[in-house]
């Protein structure tokens, strides 16, 4: 079997950290059926999102939302976002339609994924 690494990014890293251990435990007991998911390209139950070539995948936890994207090695965990946080999002902008179109339409949604790329200030 070949190794499968689920990889946080600074950012998904550091909001993790903020969250209480018991809700990180949940969260990381969450992923153990992600592996033999993303290696068999069984990804239906994820939402999907999709610009300019990246596609990303939306994990439902709870009241969490993980985004994260397919990576040689497993996969790459690029936000980890409260309910709330998304249904303010989607207000805020006013957009008539459901969670994934909207987001993957958005590009402030983009720009929020792409943020762990800069260097911090």
């Amino acid at each position: 079997m070949q190794p499968f690494q689920i990889i946080f990014n600074p950012i998904s890293a550091a909001e993790l950290s903020r969250m209480p251990k018991e809700l990180q435990l949940q969260i990381l007991g969450e992923f153990r059926g992600v592996p033999s998911e993303v290696l068999s390209n069984e990804l239906d139950r994820f939402g999907k999102l999709r610009r300019a070539g990246k596609t990303l995948h939306r994990f439902r936890i709870g009241d969490f939302r993980v985004y994260f994207e397919r990576h040689d090695l497993g996969l790459v965990v690029h936000r980890i976002l409260h309910r709330n946080t998304l249904k303010d999002f989607q207000f805020r902008s006013n957009l008539p339609m459901g969670e994934d179109e909207a987001l993957q339409d958005n590009p402030q949604f983009w720009e929020l994924i792409e943020a762990a790329k800069r260097p911090a200030a």
